[in-house]
Formats: structure tokens, C-alpha cells, sequence
């Protein structure tokens, strides 16, 4: 690999962390803030999210990543999925309109609670990345150097643990607002939609060894729930 290379996947990387970053501002701070319920938002941020999230769905395609491979280096295909999904997670947050509204608000020994819901979240997600390898997921290391399931730790509770670590971050603030709610409904359902086919994409990867661990483990996301 050539310094340019490299180069570009290290900016990749904290494009990543920057968009990252952007996103957790939009919602621990612009959007706590109080407004009268715009109803025709809704629509707006739900096409900006369907954008973000089809992206994923584009590049899983095999067309898409034969002619990918004709003008990207392998060895570069996952850094370029994570500009792009870095782009679009940062369009999302600068181009969402405000909803507005006020869903709950709770106070007291109710907000440490939820408080704690969040944190668990956050902790689930970094256990959940730490054993994935935080350099693949930012597109610096080759998914190549992942040769093995991961069975263990938070995966032996949910089978995408990063996930229901993001459900409980979403959805656990003790002020929920209707942006936050509505970016925490709309980043859960094309989560839903997602899961199986990225089943798919590991069982042909891993093959029997991924359905044996399906047994294991039955809840995808949500334990008891799904």
C-alpha cells in the first residue's frame, strides 16, 4: 500500500470520528432544544436517513462492488464505504429540520435511571467495537484481518450487540424530544430492515459455524424481543 494510500484511509478514519462526533452534538444538544411540532419535518429527515442508510444497501450489492473494484483498489473498498457513509451521516445532521415537540421530561431518580440506560448503551457499543477492531470499522485495516466469529463478551447476549447498544442510547434520554425520538425510530427501523441481510452476508462468510451461533444466541438485537 502507497503513502497515498494510506493517507487516505487515515483521513477516512477521522472523517469517521469527526462525523461520529457531529452526530452525538445534533443530539445531545441541538436537539434537546424546545420548538412548537413541525409535522412535515418528519418527512424531510426520513428522506435525508433513507439516504444514509441506503447507502449501505448500494454497496452491498454485487454489481456495485464489481464496479467498484474496477476503478478502487480491494484493499481501499471499505475505507471508500466509510467516506461515503461518514458524508451522508454528516448531511443528515446539518440538513435535518427541527421536528420540535416534547415527548417526556422526567427528573429526579428517573433521569439517573435513564441516564444509566444511556451509559450502558455507550459501554455496549465500545465493548462491541473493541472486539470487532475499532481500525476495521473506521475503514484503516482491510476487513481481510478479521478471520474469526466473534461469540464472545457482549456477543454472547444479542448477535449484534453494537446495535441494541445504539437502541439504548437513542431511546434512553430522560429528555426526549421529537427529533430525538424520531432520529431514535428512524435509525431503529432501517436497523431492523438490515439485520437479515447482513445475516446473509456473514453466513456466507462463515457459513456453519454463523448458524450454529444463531442457535446459540437467538435474539439479533432486542433480547427477548428480536
Amino acid at each position: 500500500m502507497n503513502p497515498f494510500e494510506r493517507v487516505f484511509q487515515w483521513m477516512g478514519g477521522a472523517l469517521f470520528v469527526g462525523a461520529l462526533a457531529f452526530c452525538v452534538y445534533s443530539f445531545l444538544i441541538v436537539w434537546s432544544r424546545g420548538a412548537a411540532f413541525n409535522g412535515p419535518a418528519v418527512l424531510i429527515d426520513g428522506i435525508l436517513f433513507t439516504a444514509f442508510a441506503a447507502h449501505h444497501s448500494v454497496f452491498a450489492r454485487e454489481g456495485v462492488k464489481g464496479w467498484l473494484k474496477r476503478i478502487v483498489p480491494n484493499r481501499l473498498l471499505q475505507s471508500v464505504y466509510v467516506w461515503v457513509a461518514s458524508l451522508l451521516l454528516i448531511v443528515v445532521c446539518a440538513a435535518w429540520q427541527p421536528v420540535g415537540g416534547e415527548v417526556y421530561h422526567v427528573q429526579g431518580w428517573r433521569a439517573i435511571a435513564h441516564a444509566g440506560i444511556q451509559i450502558a448503551g455507550v459501554l455496549m457499543m465500545a465493548s462491541a467495537v473493541r472486539m470487532i477492531d475499532a481500525l476495521e470499522l473506521a475503514g484503516i485495516r482491510s476487513h481481510s484481518a478479521r478471520d474469526s466469529l466473534q461469540i464472545t463478551g457482549p456477543y454472547r447476549w444479542v448477535r449484534h450487540p453494537l446495535y441494541f447498544g445504539w437502541l439504548l442510547a437513542t431511546f434512553g434520554p430522560a429528555h426526549m424530544t421529537g427529533d430525538r425520538l424520531i432520529f431514535a425510530g428512524i435509525s431503529a427501523f432501517y436497523l431492523v430492515i438490515a439485520v437479515p441481510f447482513e445475516e446473509r452476508s456473514l453466513i456466507a462468510s462463515f457459513g456453519e459455524q454463523y448458524v450454529r451461533y444463531r442457535r446459540q444466541v437467538p435474539w439479533r438485537m432486542l433480547p427477548y424481543v428480536y
